[in-house]
């Protein structure tokens, strides 16, 4: 089973020329909207990129918008530019800049002010959100679902609570396709502060649980996501595709037999606490 494969850049300072000399343009690239860069970086880096000839998502992040008029200008910015995608989250800014506090009035006007033609994704998380209760989350993406096309994952380290999460998302009437979230190579001594920020804890402790499991995926200095998208493949049928978390990392690495390219090793703490999303 081969898995479609999107990886998810950081806006920082070079990343365009980075993503240039190591990606292929074949690649779909997913760009992250941090409280630190605010939407204006993720939309720079999105354009330049499809331009370029990449397939780009932006992320849109609903607490960073100022106004509606600044989301008039981003569609108008993907339409010259020919994004036809974006993936909407809360974002994690403590208080909206905006008139957006949440994903859903944010989605209802993008799908307005697009005449339904945007393409969205929204986020989905398989072990909770460490600030809001799994019922409201799971009334929360229900009422999205109208206006979405495909969930996207938070990132999990155990294929088994990925396929509960699927399953219990197709229980409830979630019909979605859902792209799982995996990290990529990640030095060890970051996964465990990656898990701790980001509220992953409990799939990382189940890897501690599952003995030489844990040391083939812990053994050395980095995490390997091979193991877990071997687990994924024994059920295709829940999962559209994996959405990979790069972290800037882009120095090609093999992701396994029939797999696209991962990518390599260093995190950046500060780029880490970014990874969570609101709802």
């Amino acid at each position: 089973m081969m898995f479609p494969i999107r990886i998810e850049i950081i806006p920082t300072e070079g990343i365009v020329e980075q993503v240039v000399a190591l990606v292929p343009k074949t690649t779909t690239l997913s760009v992250t909207c941090l409280p630190q860069h605010g939407i204006e970086r993720t939309m720079r880096a999105a354009v330049q990129l499809s331009m370029l000839g990449y397939t780009v998502v932006p992320h849109l992040a609903a607490r960073s918008l100022h106004g509606r008029a600044d989301l008039t200008g981003i569609l108008r910015d993907c339409d010259v530019a020919g994004i036809g995608e974006v993936f909407v989250i809360g974002g994690d800014r403590k208080r909206p800049a905006g008139p957006y506090e949440y994903a859903l009035p944010l989605l209802e006007d993008i799908a307005q002010y697009s005449g339904g033609a945007m393409r969205a994704g929204v986020a989905g998380y398989p072990e909770g959100h460490p600030s809001v209760n799994p019922v409201e989350m799971l009334d929360a993406l229900l009422a999205k679902q109208h206006l979405a096309t495909h969930v996207v994952m938070q990132m999990c380290f155990s294929a088994s609570k990925i396929h509960d999460y699927t399953a219990l998302l197709r229980r409830e009437g979630v019909r979605l396709p859902v792209w799982a979230g995996v990290a990529g190579p990640v030095q060890r001594t970051r996964l465990v502060s990656l898990a701790t920020q980001i509220g992953v804890g409990s799939s990382l402790k189940f890897l501690s649980r599952k003995g030489p499991l844990a040391r083939k995926l812990l053994s050395g200095d980095r995490y390997s996501p091979q193991t877990l998208v071997s687990g994924l493949e024994s059920r295709p049928d829940h999962i559209a595709g994996i959405h990979l978390y790069s972290f800037n990392s882009l120095d090609p690495v093999p992701f396994g037999p029939g797999q696209a390219s991962s990518t390599s090793a260093t995190l950046q703490p500060a780029l880490i606490r970014g990874a969570a999303r609101d709802y």
